[in-house]
């Protein structure tokens, strides 16, 4: 492997592990945003609500920006806004600046996943093996010790603000450390004409509309919409309809969470040995599985391993989604990577909302099955996908061998 893209390879692994650090940091300071600004939980709510408006609001905007300076550049200065503002978030006790400060904390979170994943992509290309569910980990990983290194900080004595600089510091040092071996923007177009993505004929500023995009799109925000209601509504399901203990009714989503670092961790090794296909299919269905069996087994344990097999099959599909972003035709690998994270997020975002509403009209079982179907209909819509690719290819050989 060439020496710059190996060093190009370990800095990005850097940036996805600070990247997941920063974002994670923010977690163990929110009760203390909400005693010191004095709000409810729907006042907490609609503030928390304005980091992911901040991220889905440049995600696109990320795409273009990427496309005309690099995403060396796009790193590096959202990863000096993320630094900026997580100390603020520690001291700030007004609402309105609260809110305007996390705005861009979200934008800065969401400006640097675009960049990475791009960046992800184009260095799996370049390399000629895959990279992208490892760096996933490194980022589940990077957000464990975020909340628990700074909760411990702030349990030892040290205060919210100089545990929240001491975070912010080890992320422009990273940054700072790795810059240099991050592609430049002549690096970033050499990779995307070695993947051979033709430009040609398609506006870009329309080009993320193709077929391929809003399919992949699609199924990004059904996995993160899932994703996103283990997180809001897991701990509460176990509470209400498994009788687990108020303190212990996090379970649920901590073996979700461990399963899915763990499995993203050695994913690489998965997606190699198997085709995308295979990965997507047989791990959306274990994951719909898995949640069907954490919902409707009476057992507790069982429930819990329902939950750890969700997290097991969901692992390595979204990384499989940017793979397959960086092999589309007629689109810029970072415009792809940026229009399919924003799609995903949106889910994230969306998701817990739709299933709040579901949970309130009938109930909160029938709200996370129907989750549990979606991840079914992600496992048959990609491999019906690969199908028809593979028939077409099959027609094509067929018609050029007649030809010859």
């Amino acid at each position: 492997m060439d020496i710059k893209v190996s060093k190009a390879i370990t800095a990005i692994r850097s940036i996805f592990f600070v990247c997941g650090l920063a974002l994670s940091g923010w977690a163990p300071m929110v009760p203390f945003a909400k005693i010191r600004l004095g709000l409810d939980d729907a006042g907490l709510g609609m503030l928390l609500l304005l980091l992911g408006t901040g991220a889905i609001t440049m995600m696109p905007v990320c795409g273009m920006l990427s496309h005309k300076y690099g995403n060396r550049i796009i790193i590096c200065f959202s990863a000096t806004i993320i630094a900026i503002t997580l100390p603020l978030l520690a001291v700030l006790d007004g609402v309105f600046f609260m809110g305007v400060v996390l705005l861009l904390f979200g934008a800065g979170i969401g400006t640097i996943d675009v960049a990475m994943n791009a960046c992800g992509v184009q260095l799996q290309n370049l390399s000629g093996r895959s990279i992208m569910s490892s760096l996933h980990g490194l980022f589940s990983v990077g957000g464990l010790f975020g909340s628990l290194g700074l909760g411990l900080l702030i349990k030892a004595g040290l205060e919210p603000l100089y545990a929240a600089i001491c975070l912010a510091s080890l992320v422009v040092l990273t940054v700072l450390l790795q810059y240099k071996n991050l592609f430049s923007p002549e690096m970033e177009k050499q990779a995307e004409a070695h993947a051979e993505i033709a430009h040609s004929g398609v506006s870009a500023r329309w080009s993320w509309l193709q077929k391929g995009v809003l399919f992949l799109g699609l199924l990004c925000f059904i996995v993160f919409m899932v994703e996103g209601a283990m997180l809001d509504w897991s701990a509460l399901f176990l509470f209400e309809n498994k009788g687990l203990d108020e303190s212990w009714s996090g379970l649920g989503y901590a073996f979700f969470s461990t399963a899915m670092a763990g499995m993203r961790l050695f994913g690489d090794r998965i997606v190699e040995k198997y085709n995308s296909v295979k990965v997507v299919s047989i791990g959306a269905a274990v994951a719909g599985a898995g949640l069907m069996l954490g919902i409707f087994s009476p057992v507790l344990s069982l429930s819990l391993a329902g939950f750890f097999m969700l997290g097991c099959g969901a692992a390595n599909i979204v990384p499989v989604f940017f793979n397959e972003a960086g092999r589309l035709k007629n689109i810029k690998t970072s415009t792809a990577v940026a229009a399919i994270t924003t799609m995903g997020y949106s889910g994230q975002l969306m998701g817990p909302v739709a299933v709040g509403v579901i949970a309130h009209t009938s109930s909160l079982l029938t709200a996370l099955g129907i989750c549990a179907g979606l991840l079914f209909m992600v496992a048959v819509l990609f491999a019906v996908k690969y199908w028809r690719e593979t028939r077409q290819n099959i027609q094509s050989i067929v018609q050029v061998n007649d030809y010859l």
